[in-house]
C-alpha cells in the first residue's frame, strides 16, 4: 500500500466499514422477516438512528458528569458505533457514495472556514 495516499487509503477503510454494516444490515433483515414478516423501511432505520442519537446524547451528558447513566465508557462506545452503523446504512439505503460526499464536504468546509477566517484578518 506504499503507493496509496491518505484519501484512497481513507476510502478503503470505508469500504470495509461499510461491508461489515451491510453484514449485519442482512443479518436484521432476515431476523425481521422472520420474526415481523417484514423489514424495516428507509425512514424506519431513520427512526432508528434518532433513537440512538438521543441515548449518544445522555451518555455523552453522563461523560461530562452531568448526568447518571449507567454503562459508562462502554456504553459511549457502543452508542457511537451504533450511530456509525445508521449513518453508512442510510448512506447505502439512498445510494450515497460515502466516501466522495465526506471529502467534498470537508473541502466545502474547509474553504468556508478559511476564508471567514481571513476576512476577519486571522492568517490560516
Amino acid at each position: 500500500m506504499a503507493d496509496i495516499n491518505a484519501e484512497e487509503l481513507a476510502a478503503v477503510d470505508l469500504r470495509g466499514l461499510q461491508d461489515r454494516a451491510i453484514e449485519i444490515h442482512d443479518l436484521y433483515d432476515r431476523l425481521n422477516r422472520r420474526e415481523r414478516g417484514r423489514v424495516w423501511t428507509r425512514e424506519e432505520f431513520m427512526l432508528g438512528f434518532v433513537g440512538d442519537v438521543g441515548d449518544l446524547a445522555k451518555l455523552v451528558m453522563a461523560e461530562e458528569g452531568a448526568r447518571d447513566v449507567p454503562g459508562g465508557r462502554a456504553a459511549l462506545e457502543h452508542e457511537l458505533a451504533d450511530c456509525l452503523w445508521s449513518v453508512l446504512i442510510l448512506a447505502r439505503r439512498y445510494d450515497v457514495d460515502l466516501g466522495i460526499a465526506f471529502h467534498r464536504t470537508m473541502t466545502e468546509l474547509d474553504v468556508a472556514i478559511r476564508t471567514q477566517l481571513a476576512d476577519d484578518g486571522e492568517s490560516v
